[in-house]
């Protein structure tokens, strides 16, 4: 099992370059990159998620709808039952666990790709695992207490592993740092320490650089221009910008006009070295991503 002693200095982009191999384990499923970027598929069983929220927060229909994003070729499905839009109302543990529960109850049994929790309780993270997720998408990954790292560790579960300032909902709507792209490479580098001293192992870690979490538009906007200095880590890159507000400030986009500034940047984050994609939009996505890869392929070196 790769372990953070074998990580190289650095790696060139992953997709373009097969002279290194990156494992991502998660429970009994395994992603060897190179390889075409995963798309996630984005299933909130929540009233009030920004974008879709209220549509899913039946389990029946939250089922139907992640099967149909399966339909469209996702390879995750990342479920939620907390919003973690600013200003949301936090969510006790016992109502999010009657959220999702039934739903990866149901799909665990249907579906042979990973779930992901998308959860900042330990509890939670728990529960759901037992239920039949392999993944727990951390947007509280900043946290000092391990309780989530051990419970990712008991079942050698996949990680991703989020950066923001605060745990949602109370971000900082502008968090004071003077070159955001360093900040979170440091960010990721302690953070990296820190889950393997949990016995987190390097492969079972993803990296995800929290867009819109606790950042202004520019930090948005120059983590995205320079997603090439977070593959350095020899770590999957997930990125999630799909119908995000710094979309809206930018072009003055309303949430239902996102979604071609959303594949933009879903391309770009592919050219740059991403592999995994968080999407609402998963057909779109994976027709845009399929393309940018095969024209990356027919690059000349």
């Amino acid at each position: 099992m790769l372990d953070f002693a074998d990580l190289p200095e650095s790696v060139n982009n992953v997709f373009v370059s097969a002279a290194h191999k990156i494992s991502f384990r998660a429970r009994q499923f395994e992603f060897v990159f190179p390889r075409p970027a995963l798309v996630m598929g984005v299933v909130n069983v929540t009233p009030d998620s920004f974008s879709d929220g209220g549509k899913f927060l039946d389990a029946d229909a939250a089922v139907a709808h992640a099967l149909k994003l399966v339909a469209e070729g996702a390879e995750i499905l990342d479920l939620g039952g907390e919003s973690t839009r600013p200003g949301a109302e936090p969510v006790v543990e016992t109502e999010e666990l009657r959220r999702v529960l039934p739903v990866i109850q149901q799909l665990a049994g249907r579906v042979n790709i990973p779930i992901s929790i998308d959860t900042q309780k330990p509890a939670v993270a728990r529960a759901a695992l037992a239920a039949g997720a392999s993944i727990v998408n951390d947007v509280a990954a900043h946290r000092e207490d391990g309780a989530m790292w051990r419970e990712v560790a008991e079942f050698r579960a996949g990680y991703v592993c989020m950066h923001a300032r605060n745990p949602p909902p109370t971000m900082p709507g502008n968090p004071a740092c003077g070159d955001v792209v360093r900040d979170v490479v440091e960010f990721f580098r302690e953070r990296l320490g820190r889950l393997n001293a949990a016995d987190v192992t390097a492969d079972q870690v993803v990296l995800d650089v929290g867009i819109g979490f606790g950042k202004t538009m520019e930090h948005n906007l120059q983590l995205l221009a320079n997603l090439r200095s977070f593959t350095t880590m020899a770590r999957p890159l997930l990125i999630g910008v799909s119908r995000k507000s710094f979309i809206g400030k930018l072009l003055g986009a309303g949430l239902t006009e996102r979604l071609s500034a959303s594949l933009a940047c879903a391309c770009l984050a592919v050219e740059s070295g991403a592999q995994i994609i968080r999407a609402h939009d998963v057909a779109e996505t994976i027709q845009a991503v399929r393309m940018t890869e095969a024209l990356l392929a027919r690059r000349k070196k």
